[in-house]
């Protein structure tokens, strides 16, 4: 396995992993608890990183060259998830994944 190909092993295992928390925890922790977990601007980001995330993995999967490209944005709107599960509080578990997807994703973007 050469080098190129463990770094984007790590990164989709990581988009992938990204994907299922965010979807995951929007649909059964924030939409369950309610009052800041559900403001549009919070949700819509959450949704916005696991369709990211999802489309980063499946770029990789099919070996579309302009995965790079979709891989530095959603870098971006995963640190920009982490920082918004952090604020809200109590979504460690969205928090970790995020943060790991972005580096991930700005080292296969780079």
């Amino acid at each position: 396995m050469t080098h190129h190909s463990d770094t984007m092993q790590a990164c989709l295992d990581a988009c992938l992993h990204c994907y299922r928390t965010c979807l995951g925890m929007a649909s059964n922790h924030c939409l369950e608890v309610g009052g800041r977990h559900v403001e549009p601007e919070h949700f819509r980001l959450m949704l916005a990183c696991a369709e990211a995330c999802r489309a980063s993995a499946q770029l990789m999967l099919i070996g579309s060259p302009v995965h790079r490209h979709q891989c530095g944005a959603c870098a971006e709107i995963c640190a920009a998830c982490a920082r918004s599960c952090e604020e809200v509080g109590g979504m460690e578990a969205c928090v970790a994944a995020c943060r790991s997807c972005a580096e991930q994703c700005r080292a296969m973007a780079a």
